[in-house]
């Protein structure tokens, strides 16, 4: 079956639906976008020098057998996100055969160290054909971190009960926790009720109107491709803490790594770079591992699910951009 990207598009800017005197920019900022990739990256590789001999361990342990699964099960994620991606796409009229829609979802990750991950909104707006306006990429921007941050939070929860259970919980101030315990309450009422009542001004919100609307479409398909990719990827840090000699069973690895993801996007640093890496590091050493081996399985669990979706992304990129023709810049 041929992909299917419809009509060609006269390149006249884009507006957003809904949105006028909303356009995409003459120029997508690609370059700025890769200067940050590129700087990123270099300070990551000097921070692993730094360091010292357990991060260039690591490295030698991408290729034993537990680094080729766990690099299976990242895949595994990456592709499960990428199906998400392609059923919201196609409730915004842009439809793509199977290995075509993956493999522009995954060029998107070219972009993910950028403060917040917001390079990967322009996943839909660099289409040389048909490209989404501003305000519908940022709709499913906003729907995937969305849909991520519901299922983190519930795959945090044995991370909590494993913190509860070894008292850590009772020794935080108590009206820590009924301010967090209050806070979430009333973020999902209002949530809720913003929903609901859907007041007059949300829909001069073009993108949140989108957001929502991704996520009301086949919510039971994108919750069970979200929670099963982010999944897979607690599966890959178990096996590779069991590698380690980490005896920490498979749903509190999990929840270690969730809870490490979420501070790492509450951080907004760049692909959560410092703030994951400090909080996977510290939960394993609370639960016992050498400081030396928590961070060694920190840092070969984040060259798994983040430097191997990126070198992945850029292979992509430039395949999409240079032989398939199907990504523009300008």
């Amino acid at each position: 079956m041929p992909d299917a990207q419809g009509p060609e598009k006269s390149p006249a800017p884009a507006r957003a639906a809904g949105m006028p005197g909303i356009a995409l920019p003459a120029k997508l900022p690609v370059r700025q976008l890769l200067l940050v990739l590129g700087l990123v990256a270099t300070a990551y590789a000097v921070a692993l020098l730094v360091w010292g001999d357990s991060p260039r361990a690591s490295l030698a342990r991408l290729w034993s057998l537990t680094g080729l699964q766990a690099a299976g099960l990242c895949l595994l994620s990456y592709a499960l996100r990428g199906l998400r991606w392609r059923l919201w796409m196609a409730h915004q009229g842009r439809h793509f055969g199977l290995w075509q829609g993956l493999r522009l979802y995954l060029a998107g990750y070219a972009f993910t160290p950028t403060p917040g991950n917001i390079g990967e909104a322009i996943r839909g707006l660099m289409l040389a054909r048909q490209p989404l306006s501003a305000w519908q990429g940022l709709a499913i921007f906003g729907a995937e971190r969305l849909a991520d941050l519901m299922c983190l939070l519930l795959l945090c929860l044995p991370a909590v009960w494993w913190a509860w259970e070894h008292g850590m919980v009772q020794q935080m101030p108590a009206w820590l926790g009924w301010l967090a315990l209050a806070g979430l309450g009333m973020a999902v009422l209002a949530l809720g009720l913003l929903f609901r009542l859907r007041p007059a001004w949300l829909h001069r919100l073009g993108w949140l109107r989108h957001a929502w609307a991704c996520l009301r479409l086949q919510p039971l398909v994108w919750f069970a491709l979200t929670l099963a990719a982010w999944a897979a990827q607690g599966v890959a840090v178990w096996l590779i803490c069991h590698d380690s000699g980490v005896s920490l069973d498979l749903l509190s690895a999990t929840g270690f790594y969730a809870v490490a993801m979420v501070a790492g996007a509450l951080s907004a640093l760049p692909a959560g770079l410092g703030g994951t890496e400090a909080v996977l590091t510290g939960l394993l050493v609370a639960h016992g591992a050498a400081a030396g081996n928590a961070l060694a399985i920190t840092v070969l669990t984040r060259l798994l699910t983040l430097w191997l979706a990126v070198a992945i992304g850029l292979a992509a990129l430039i395949y999409s951009a240079a032989i398939a023709k199907e990504v523009s810049f300008r």
